[in-house]
């Protein structure tokens, strides 16, 4: 009866090492993979660049700026009554790529329009945001690289660019301060 009750508890300690060797070379192997694992992770200064904060006030009604956010440019236009209305009064079918001018702004801020500033074509940077640029046919933006005409809402009106200027994810924080990204 002694023999039986040695080789059970035996067993179970054997049993015990066994399973405590390999959590230990389990943890072991996770704490050798974590520096790789976190290399992984982007850098500080490409978490910086995943946003950025635009100070509004200094717009006026009818001018635009250009700021940059993740490499690319982007252009907050604040708009008139009249480029909003223009951009409303255009028919879906007369576009190239047909959006109504509601769903490329916020609900409420209909005279901020925030856009990302490369050309669907090619990847050039359209005219349009200085003062005294040239603003093509449809008083919105203009790549003179190949003849790409955007209106009011950024959509494209007339030239080879297949889509719109991009609307970029941002979020309103203030009524004079928005981030984009």
């Amino acid at each position: 009866m002694a023999d039986t009750m040695h080789a059970g508890d035996g067993q179970t300690r054997r049993d015990f090492i066994y399973l405590a060797a390999a959590a230990m070379g389990g943890v072991g192997g996770a704490a050798a993979l974590w520096p790789f694992i976190h290399s992984l992770n982007p850098a500080a200064d490409t978490l910086a660049l995943a946003s950025v904060e635009v100070d509004l006030a200094p717009i006026q009604t009818g001018q635009a700026i250009k700021v940059m956010w993740r490499g690319k440019p982007v252009f907050i236009r604040n708009r008139t009554q009249e480029e909003i209305d223009t951009a409303r009064a255009v028919q879906p079918a007369d576009m190239i790529d047909p959006q109504a001018d509601q769903d490329r702004v916020t609900a409420g801020k209909d005279n901020w329009l925030v856009l990302v500033g490369v050309c669907t074509h090619l990847g050039c940077i359209p005219l349009g945001t200085s003062s005294g640029e040239t603003k093509g046919e449809y008083g919105g933006w203009f790549c003179p690289c190949h003849g790409s005409h955007y209106d009011t809402s950024g959509r494209i009106r007339k030239g080879p660019a297949p889509a719109n200027l991009h609307v970029p994810e941002y979020t309103f924080l203030t009524d004079t301060r928005v981030k984009i990204g």
